[in-house]
């Protein structure tokens, strides 16, 4: 019997490339193929297109896996609805009955935002704006593919929908990504209060939190049960906010940190910040680089024939992604090189700043912003690509670079960031640096033979890096925990 590991989410399967829920995804079932018994616990978005969930339920129910009793006697199993209400794609649903044996989610319905994510439609900023230079932004290359051509316009369409909003006498963008403010808090300490109630007369060995929304949550089971805590460090509020930092969510992920058994951090990078800024004992952590799961079908995949080089930026428009960076690269490649087009693909609170930027470079008609993507047009806009840059301010790990090289797209990353700890075969950069990026950018796309070399040679390094490597480290650190619980 393999071990039983209680492990509290705020997204899972993941909807984007990226992030916490694809971490949480691929380690989960990397568990699994080890005979790990893993029981998910996550709250319930406001959003459909966010739900990241295989059963949802509503007030006094709690989903379980049709092999397993009920967790406790007084609470009955109870589906929230179709799974079409939580527009889960297909073959995900068919992914979760057929691989993760051993997986059982409990979902909680609660009306907490997506915390990496703007609260708006996915259309990243209900562009009805006046201005035509703005709109031309919008417009779809001739030559992308027509599916995906089809679902992106579709989503233009819903965010142009949407009535305006603010006082401003024009729509507002409000975006979540970047305040973590008093609601999220509130969702997570009815969260904590939900898995007490839940997780009762469950029989479990260790319990593994996944960042700081989870972390009261995780203390208060711990207290409860005497089990052993691993904290999972994804990101930490110096990543989100630099040196602002709330200092209410600083204080949570040190309890959290503090309060653990075990803390696994995602780098190096991240490990540091652990130690120097939250002052947990280096003894105490455990580097766990996350990994990527491969589909040779998909990296098989010819790539779309197309008269112009498309440069990928994919991930949110926030401050810590370092969008602006990008922006300003690529005004300088379009200074020195003709038939280019740079695709910004994800959403968040700088969009629109993001957007009025290329406008006020007079790059507009150069720069298409896709908004919110899932599911197979996230394939068929790496597809398109025939290079990904990742300019990063703080980020701790980044699979978006792992997944690129994956489809076989060059890649160009921040230094700071964890994943330049393990990559070799990727061009490197300082994410202040633009001219150096720039270069980067226009010697990949001028030179095949280097854009070959890092197609071939990172494709082969990424299929060293799995979520099977990452779950055998996790594994040794949940027998470390309980080593230690059982050392008291």
């Amino acid at each position: 019997m393999g071990r039983r590991v209680l492990m509290l989410g705020w997204e899972f399967p993941p909807f984007i490339s990226g992030g916490l829920g694809t971490a949480c995804y691929g380690l989960t079932k990397a568990l699994d193929r080890r005979n790990v018994d893993v029981t998910f616990v996550l709250p319930k978005h406001v959003q459909a297109s966010y739900a990241s969930h295989v059963n949802l339920v509503s007030p006094g129910g709690v989903p379980v896996h049709p092999s397993l009793p009920p967790p406790a006697a007084a609470v009955q199993p109870r589906l929230a609805g179709p799974a079409s209400e939580v527009a889960l794609p297909t073959e995900v649903l068919e992914e979760l009955r057929t691989t993760l044996r051993r997986i059982t989610t409990l979902g909680l319905p609660m009306e907490a935002p997506a915390p990496y994510s703007s609260s708006l439609p996915p259309a990243m900023v209900r562009l009805t704006l006046e201005s035509a230079q703005v709109r031309r932004l919008l417009r779809l290359p001739e030559h992308m593919d027509p599916a995906l051509r089809t679902a992106l316009m579709g989503e233009l369409a819903v965010a142009e929908s949407v009535p305006e909003s603010g006082g401003r006498g024009g729509p507002e963008l409000h975006a979540r990504s970047s305040d973590y403010g008093g609601d999220l808090i509130a969702e997570s300490e009815r969260y904590a209060r939900f898995c007490v109630a839940a997780v009762r007369g469950m029989d479990f060995d260790v319990i593994h939190a996944h960042d700081w929304l989870t972390y009261p949550a995780g203390l208060a089971m711990a207290r409860m049960t005497g089990k052993p805590l691993v904290v999972h460090v994804h990101s930490t509020e110096f990543d989100r906010s630099g040196e602002h930092v709330n200092q209410s969510l600083y204080n949570i992920e040190r309890r959290g940190m503090h309060g653990a058994v075990r803390v696994i951090t995602v780098s190096m990078l991240t490990r540091n910040l652990c130690v120097n800024r939250y002052g947990v004992n280096p003894d105490k952590v455990d580097v766990v680089y996350n990994g990527v799961d491969l589909d040779p079908r998909a990296a098989g995949l010819e790539p779309i024939r197309q008269s112009e080089k498309v440069v990928l930026y994919f991930g949110r428009i926030t401050m810590q992604k370092g969008p602006e960076y990008f922006i300003a690269a690529a005004k300088r490649v379009l200074d020195v090189m003709d038939g280019v087009k740079f695709v910004v693909a994800g959403n968040g609170d700088q969009a629109q700043r993001m957007i009025e930027m290329a406008a006020g470079m007079g790059i507009g008609n150069k720069v298409l912003f896709t908004g919110f993507l899932r599911g197979k047009d996230i394939q068929k806009v790496f597809g398109l690509a025939d290079l990904y840059v990742m300019p990063s301010v703080s980020e701790p790990f980044g699979i978006a670079p792992l997944e690129a090289m994956g489809h076989k797209v060059p890649v160009i990353i921040s230094r700071t960031s964890g994943v330049s700890e393990i990559l070799t075969n990727v061009l490197k950069c300082d994410f202040w640096d633009v001219d150096d990026m720039a270069n980067k950018i226009v010697a990949v796309l001028r030179h095949p033979p280097l854009q070959r070399t890092l197609r071939d040679s990172g494709y082969f390094e990424v299929r060293g890096i799995t979520w099977d490597g990452a779950a055998a480290k996790v594994e040794a650190v949940y027998e470390r925990a309980a080593a230690a619980v059982k050392g008291r």
